[in-house]
Protein backbone atom coordinates (compact mmCIF):
# COMPACT_ATOMS: atom_id res chain seq x y z
CA UNK A 1 0.00 0.00 0.00
CA UNK A 2 1.09 3.69 -0.53
CA UNK A 3 2.97 5.15 3.10
CA UNK A 4 1.16 8.23 2.37
CA UNK A 5 -2.41 7.24 0.67
CA UNK A 6 -3.05 4.36 3.46
CA UNK A 7 -2.87 7.56 6.57
CA UNK A 8 -6.26 8.32 7.98
CA UNK A 9 -6.82 12.21 7.91
CA UNK A 10 -8.26 13.32 11.43
CA UNK A 11 -10.78 16.22 11.08
CA UNK A 12 -10.39 19.03 13.65
CA UNK A 13 -13.25 20.61 15.30
CA UNK A 14 -15.07 22.70 13.17
CA UNK A 15 -13.93 21.39 9.84
CA UNK A 16 -16.71 19.77 7.97
CA UNK A 17 -16.17 17.57 4.85
CA UNK A 18 -18.86 16.35 2.30
CA UNK A 19 -18.40 14.39 -0.59
CA UNK A 20 -20.84 14.63 -3.61
CA UNK A 21 -22.20 11.81 -5.95
CA UNK A 22 -19.86 13.25 -8.83
CA UNK A 23 -16.85 12.96 -6.36
CA UNK A 24 -15.75 16.24 -5.55
CA UNK A 25 -15.09 16.78 -2.01
CA UNK A 26 -15.49 20.11 -0.17
CA UNK A 27 -14.02 20.88 3.27
CA UNK A 28 -15.48 23.76 5.17
CA UNK A 29 -13.73 25.33 8.25
CA UNK A 30 -13.24 28.92 9.90
CA UNK A 31 -10.88 30.29 7.49
CA UNK A 32 -12.45 29.10 4.38
CA UNK A 33 -13.97 26.57 2.16
CA UNK A 34 -12.10 24.04 -1.05
CA UNK A 35 -12.93 22.18 -3.19
CA UNK A 36 -11.30 19.62 -5.09
CA UNK A 37 -12.77 17.15 -7.77
CA UNK A 38 -11.38 13.44 -7.23
CA UNK A 39 -10.66 10.26 -9.75
CA UNK A 40 -13.57 8.43 -10.20
CA UNK A 41 -12.08 5.44 -9.22
CA UNK A 42 -10.52 6.55 -6.11
CA UNK A 43 -13.16 6.21 -2.74
CA UNK A 44 -13.26 9.02 0.05
CA UNK A 45 -14.95 7.63 2.94
CA UNK A 46 -15.35 9.07 6.14
CA UNK A 47 -15.53 7.59 9.71
CA UNK A 48 -15.75 8.71 13.68
CA UNK A 49 -14.07 12.22 12.78
CA UNK A 50 -11.64 10.33 10.08
CA UNK A 51 -11.52 10.40 6.68
CA UNK A 52 -9.59 7.59 4.80
CA UNK A 53 -8.77 7.77 1.07
CA UNK A 54 -8.96 4.16 -1.15
CA UNK A 55 -8.25 3.03 -4.29
CA UNK A 56 -9.67 0.23 -6.29
CA UNK A 57 -6.44 -1.74 -7.22
CA UNK A 58 -2.57 -2.09 -7.13
CA UNK A 59 -2.49 -0.52 -10.82
CA UNK A 60 0.60 1.90 -10.73
CA UNK A 61 -1.92 4.69 -11.76
CA UNK A 62 -4.48 4.04 -8.98
CA UNK A 63 -1.17 3.97 -6.52
CA UNK A 64 0.20 7.44 -8.17
CA UNK A 65 -3.61 8.95 -7.81
CA UNK A 66 -3.83 7.22 -3.78
CA UNK A 67 -1.19 9.45 -2.48
CA UNK A 68 -2.32 12.33 -4.73
CA UNK A 69 -5.58 12.91 -3.29
CA UNK A 70 -4.68 12.08 -0.02
CA UNK A 71 -2.09 14.40 -0.15
CA UNK A 72 -4.62 17.26 -1.51
CA UNK A 73 -7.45 16.84 0.67
CA UNK A 74 -5.09 16.44 3.97
CA UNK A 75 -3.82 20.38 3.05
CA UNK A 76 -7.03 21.35 2.45
CA UNK A 77 -8.14 20.10 5.69
CA UNK A 78 -5.05 22.04 7.53
CA UNK A 79 -5.60 25.09 5.07
CA UNK A 80 -9.35 25.70 6.38
CA UNK A 81 -8.71 25.15 10.01
CA UNK A 82 -5.08 26.79 10.76
CA UNK A 83 -3.55 28.37 7.66
CA UNK A 84 -0.78 28.95 4.96
CA UNK A 85 1.69 31.47 5.69
CA UNK A 86 4.75 32.23 3.26
CA UNK A 87 7.40 34.63 4.06
CA UNK A 88 9.38 36.33 1.60
CA UNK A 89 12.85 38.71 2.13
CA UNK A 90 14.10 41.37 -0.39
CA UNK A 91 18.09 41.44 -0.25
CA UNK A 92 19.66 43.62 -1.91
CA UNK A 93 20.23 47.72 -2.15
CA UNK A 94 17.04 49.81 -2.91
CA UNK A 95 14.85 47.49 -2.70
CA UNK A 96 11.10 48.21 -1.44
CA UNK A 97 8.43 46.70 -1.03
CA UNK A 98 4.94 48.43 -0.30
CA UNK A 99 0.92 47.32 -0.85
CA UNK A 100 -2.39 48.95 -0.42
CA UNK A 101 -5.09 46.01 0.10
CA UNK A 102 -4.05 43.83 -2.23
CA UNK A 103 -1.92 45.47 -4.98
CA UNK A 104 1.54 45.06 -4.22
CA UNK A 105 4.08 47.35 -5.11
CA UNK A 106 8.21 46.47 -5.45
CA UNK A 107 11.03 48.49 -6.32
CA UNK A 108 13.55 45.69 -7.36
CA UNK A 109 16.42 47.71 -9.19
CA UNK A 110 14.50 48.25 -12.68
CA UNK A 111 14.14 51.34 -14.13
CA UNK A 112 10.37 51.21 -12.97
CA UNK A 113 8.50 49.82 -9.94
CA UNK A 114 6.42 46.64 -10.55
CA UNK A 115 2.57 46.68 -9.45
CA UNK A 116 1.44 42.92 -8.54
CA UNK A 117 -2.59 42.27 -7.80
CA UNK A 118 -2.99 39.17 -5.87
CA UNK A 119 -5.87 36.91 -5.69
CA UNK A 120 -8.92 38.40 -2.79
CA UNK A 121 -8.00 34.70 -1.62
CA UNK A 122 -4.05 36.18 -0.73
CA UNK A 123 -3.61 38.30 2.90
CA UNK A 124 -1.01 40.56 2.81
CA UNK A 125 1.49 42.55 4.46
CA UNK A 126 4.61 43.93 3.74
CA UNK A 127 7.35 44.86 6.51
CA UNK A 128 10.05 47.86 6.43
CA UNK A 129 11.52 48.42 9.23
CA UNK A 130 15.52 50.08 9.37
CA UNK A 131 18.45 47.84 9.55
CA UNK A 132 16.89 44.85 8.26
CA UNK A 133 15.38 43.53 4.86
CA UNK A 134 11.66 44.27 3.56
CA UNK A 135 9.80 41.70 4.02
CA UNK A 136 6.53 40.46 2.58
CA UNK A 137 4.07 37.95 4.20
CA UNK A 138 1.65 36.09 2.37
CA UNK A 139 -1.24 34.27 4.44
CA UNK A 140 -4.13 31.63 2.64
CA UNK A 141 -6.19 28.88 3.69
CA UNK A 142 -5.43 27.63 -0.21
CA UNK A 143 -2.04 25.70 -0.51
CA UNK A 144 -1.69 25.60 -4.21
CA UNK A 145 -2.46 29.30 -4.75
CA UNK A 146 -0.36 30.67 -2.13
CA UNK A 147 2.62 28.64 -3.26
CA UNK A 148 2.09 29.85 -6.96
CA UNK A 149 1.37 33.49 -6.08
CA UNK A 150 4.87 33.11 -3.69
CA UNK A 151 6.94 31.42 -6.62
CA UNK A 152 5.60 34.09 -9.33
CA UNK A 153 6.98 37.04 -6.98
CA UNK A 154 10.12 35.31 -6.63
CA UNK A 155 10.51 35.05 -10.07
CA UNK A 156 10.56 39.03 -10.26
CA UNK A 157 13.70 39.18 -9.33
CA UNK A 158 15.70 35.55 -8.65
CA UNK A 159 18.13 35.38 -6.10
CA UNK A 160 21.62 35.65 -7.86
CA UNK A 161 24.25 33.61 -6.71
CA UNK A 162 27.26 35.79 -6.18
CA UNK A 163 26.34 38.41 -4.11
CA UNK A 164 23.02 36.76 -3.07
CA UNK A 165 20.55 39.68 -3.89
CA UNK A 166 16.97 39.23 -4.99
CA UNK A 167 13.79 38.10 -3.56
CA UNK A 168 13.78 34.60 -1.35
CA UNK A 169 11.69 32.52 0.65
CA UNK A 170 12.56 33.14 4.67
CA UNK A 171 14.78 30.75 5.68
CA UNK A 172 16.13 29.92 2.50
CA UNK A 173 19.80 28.78 2.18
CA UNK A 174 21.68 29.91 -1.16
CA UNK A 175 24.72 28.51 -3.03
CA UNK A 176 27.18 30.71 -3.42
CA UNK A 177 29.49 31.29 -5.98
CA UNK A 178 33.19 32.98 -5.85
CA UNK A 179 33.61 35.61 -7.90
CA UNK A 180 36.32 36.10 -10.53
CA UNK A 181 39.79 35.26 -9.39
CA UNK A 182 41.99 38.10 -8.86
CA UNK A 183 44.80 38.53 -11.77
CA UNK A 184 46.98 35.05 -11.71
CA UNK A 185 50.19 35.59 -13.47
Amino acid sequence: MSRIGKLPISLPAGVTVHVSDNNVVTVKGPKGELKQAVDQDIKVKIEDGTLHVERPSEQKRHKALHGLYRSLIHNMVIGVSEGYKIVQELVGVGYKASNEGNLLELSLGYSHNIFFELPQEIKLQTITERGKNPTIILESHDKQLIGQVAAKIRSLRKPEPYKGKGIRFQGEVLRRKAGKAAGAK
